[in-house]
């Protein structure tokens, strides 16, 4: 009897159409709202990754400006550059 009384509400039928409405048919569901924060968890993941790779990258030009022996390392590991008197041989790991 309770249970037919409540359904015959048209308060509480019109409550449960705009619930139903707004948990699965409109344009911010609850699973396009899911979506939307694991894509921001890893944009936010990514920007801290790459806030820590400027940072590294920030040390190594410093580093690079002020010393020449890690400069002069750095051109030889990276682009094999070489002094006159020297031969460079590359070892390629497979």
């Amino acid at each position: 009897m309770l249970l037919l009384r409540i359904i015959k509400n048209k308060y509480f039928l019109t409550t449960i159409a705009i619930l139903v409405w707004v948990l699965f048919f409109d344009k911010n569901d609850l699973f396009t709202q899911r979506d939307m924060v694991q894509k921001l968890r890893k944009l936010q993941k990514e920007k801290e990754y790459y806030a820590s790779e400027i940072e590294n990258n920030k040390r190594e030009l410093n580093e690079l400006q002020t010393n020449k022996k890690s400069l002069e390392k750095f051109a030889r590991e990276k682009y094999l550059m070489k002094k006159d008197n020297e031969d460079v041989f590359v070892f390629v790991a497979r």
